[in-house]
């Protein structure tokens, strides 16, 4: 199974366990005696040197695995010799990519010599990109990435380069990618330049949206104030997209000053259709918690002033599955002359409306239980509360 016989073809299997023989628990196993016995005799105080010859075997076991990741952290240099020796470089490949052996791979990254840390890395090389797109690969590729020297970081990023966008908008790819925005100094990151003219279609993607999150966190303003001016140009949408707002609220977040300014200001206006939203109600949310002073002021105005139509927005948004949680949320953020407002105008609709509905009784209990704690706190103390976090409101 494993050996220089079997290192032929790597395996490269994607999102699938690597088909090297049957199950772990399987009858059928091929075992040798020796790990028959490990996994038998468990009483033995078994060591690392008991098991030499057979450390690739024992790699790709359930149990052995697990025994040998143990042993490595405490293990002298000659017991680390003697475990690198048998998987590297014949067998390398394959337990990178196996369910069980990738951990053990791991292991020699963490807790290997600096020689040895680049030796396995040099197996690696040639193989990164689809290393990267494989299900146990990928995490080895992240491990590699922490624990070798820049020039080895480099190598990898060179072979990914050309394939940005493919492993970004992969499940197991995009960690890859993540982890060498984390790790690797951004001057070494010329693959960030393939984002550009492609931020709405990342913001969008499920994987796509975390990468670019990541650029904003650990990039430098010169890398990043192009991706965020394309931004800036879809924020309506983006609030609206199941992926997209994610974006938009790390940047009202963790954005500079700036950035989180021009995002409100695109609120500003939309309060209203934007908290009656699935998606959009977090950005709401959120920017309600995030804005200053006179920003949030503002945003709690659109929600007390009626409409020109002379309907209330307050009685719309406690119908609404999503607006509620932006009325409870305006309820806490709120300065006390917009707060003592929002109650005025809460309450007797909260007679009403459990008067002739049942329909809205969840919604209601919610904000009453709120608008009670809210003015107990208000009688308690004239210094501004602490509120507690809502609850995240639950939808289909």
């Amino acid at each position: 199974m494993y050996g220089p016989a079997a290192h032929g073809i790597p395996f490269y299997h994607h999102n699938v366990r690597p088909g090297r023989r049957p199950d772990a628990n399987d009858s059928l196993a091929l075992r040798s005696p020796l790990l028959d016995e490990f996994r038998a005799n468990k009483s033995h105080k078994w060591e690392l040197r008991d098991i030499f010859g057979h450390i690739v075997e024992f790699s790709g076991d359930q149990h052995g695995s697990r025994f040998i990741q143990q042993k490595l952290e405490s293990a002298t240099s000659e017991e680390k010799q003697g475990v690198f020796d048998e998987i590297v470089p014949d067998n390398a490949l394959q337990l990178i990519q196996d369910v069980f052996g990738n951990y053990v791979i791991q292991k020699l990254f963490e807790h290997g010599t600096q020689v040895q840390k680049t030796v396995l890395a040099n197996t690696m090389e040639g193989h990164i990109l689809p290393l990267s797109l494989q299900m146990y690969g990928c995490r080895v590729v992240q491990k590699a990435v922490e624990f070798v020297l820049p020039d080895q970081q480099i190598s990898f990023v060179r072979e990914l380069d050309p394939h940005v966008l493919k492993c970004v908008k992969d499940a197991n790819g995009n960690h890859v990618i993540q982890k060498l925005i984390e790790r690797v100094s951004p001057e070494r990151l010329g693959f960030v330049n393939s984002f550009r003219g492609n931020v709405y279609d990342l913001s969008t993607h499920p994987y796509g949206c975390r990468v670019l999150q990541r650029c904003f966190e650990h990039l430098p303003e010169e890398q990043t104030r192009p991706l965020m001016d394309e931004l800036h140009k879809y924020m309506i949408n983006l609030m609206q997209d199941q992926f997209g707002n994610y974006v938009v609220q790390f940047v009202l977040e963790q954005g500079k000053p700036h950035d989180r300014n021009q995002v409100i200001t695109k609120l500003r206006g939309q309060m209203m259709n934007m908290a009656r939203h699935k998606f959009a109600s977090n950005v709401c949310e959120k920017a309600l918690v995030t804005a200053v002073p006179e920003e949030r002021r503002a945003l709690i105005d659109e929600i007390i002033m009626p409409k020109t139509d002379g309907v209330s927005p307050i009685v719309s948004m406690m119908k609404d599955q999503f607006a509620n949680y932006v009325l409870q949320r305006a309820l806490t953020v709120a300065d006390n002359d917009q707060k003592e407002i929002l109650i005025a105008k809460i309450r007797p609709q909260l007679v009403s409306m459990r008067r002739y509905s049942s329909a809205y009784s969840k919604h209601l209990i919610s904000i009453e239980r709120l608008l009670e704690r809210t003015v107990n706190i208000s009688k308690a103390s004239d210094k501004p509360a602490d509120y507690p976090s809502l609850a995240h409101k639950q939808v289909n």
